[in-house]
């Protein structure tokens, strides 16, 4: 029986989680049972706690019609996030556009590097000026603003509608009073000393987009993915400008692509960045971050 024809007979709606999750099981879905949860409690207007509590409801027709819409998008690989358009990132809830790249569970391997720097160099307490280069969402910066609460800082993008996105998320998290948005190209509109500087820049290889996983390469900006010829033309613009952008003890930190490490670091000490440590790894092992600073 087709998941149609399972909704159309108007199930419960744990019934319907269920036909959802062993059809995303079925096209091979990484996680269907939580992409299921998320949809239905979506198309029902519904939080965790309410799906558990009405969960031998029946739906009506229409809420049935509305979970099969939905379940269709994600069966074309439209990501979660994108069909109900927020996602999660450091416990902050952001809100998403097609300007903006879906944030990732392993850049969250950002802030943990760049919290350890603000440790190991100045505290958490001081009045620190930050700038998040290629800001997207705005997700690298306010969460840093949401861990440092006497911090203030700056984010940049290519795109006009990503900074759009981004001041919205800002306010909707209380924390606008302390974030500025600017349209430009990585910092070349900002005026430094940054205490701190972070980025997540597009660093995939452009012949590699092509077979990335549909859910990034259909769905995400291409300015968000394209790293040029060998991926590291974001990183060559940004080792440029960060020398003038960074403070006397200012730290750079930035997401690295799988395998780039070596590359990346050759970048940076040709301006006279060194790397403060070695990387940090995501949870697959994958060096994900990389703090520098000024040669002394």
């Amino acid at each position: 029986m087709t998941l149609a024809a399972v909704l159309d007979a108007r199930p419960s709606i744990a019934s319907a989680r269920r036909a959802l999750a062993k059809s995303f099981r079925g096209l091979g879905l990484a996680t269907p049972e939580l992409d299921a949860r998320l949809l239905v409690a979506y198309a029902l207007g519904l939080d965790h706690a309410g799906l558990a509590a009405q969960a031998a409801r029946v739906l009506t027709a229409g809420e049935a019609a509305a979970i099969a819409a939905l379940a269709a998008q994600r069966a074309a690989r439209e990501p979660v996030a994108r069909i109900i358009g927020v996602k999660e990132f450091w416990g902050l809830s952001l809100r998403l556009n097609a300007a903006t790249l879906v944030p990732r569970p392993e850049t969250e391997t950002v802030v943990e590097a760049a919290l350890d720097a603000v440790d190991r160099l100045q505290g958490r307490g001081g009045a620190l000026k930050l700038a998040d280069l290629g800001t997207g969402s705005g997700a690298l910066l306010l969460a840093l603003l949401s861990e440092l609460p006497s911090a203030s800082g700056c984010g940049t993008d290519i795109s006009g509608e990503a900074i759009g996105r981004a001041r919205h998320n800002a306010v909707a998290l209380g924390l606008a009073d302390r974030a500025c948005f600017v349209v430009c190209d990585y910092g070349a509109a900002l005026r430094g000393p940054f205490d701190l500087i972070v980025t997540n820049p597009p660093y995939v290889a452009r012949a590699d987009i092509a077979i990335l996983a549909p859910e990034v390469r259909v769905f995400d900006p291409s300015l968000a993915l394209d790293g040029g010829p060998d991926g590291l033309d974001a990183y060559r613009a940004i080792a440029a400008a960060a020398p003038s952008l960074l403070a006397r003890d200012g730290v750079l930190v930035l997401e690295l692509g799988r395998g780039q490490l070596d590359a990346v670091e050759g970048v940076l000490a040709a301006v006279g960045l060194v790397a403060l440590g070695g990387p940090r790894h995501d949870l697959l092992g994958i060096p994900r971050a990389l703090a520098v600073r000024r040669l002394s």
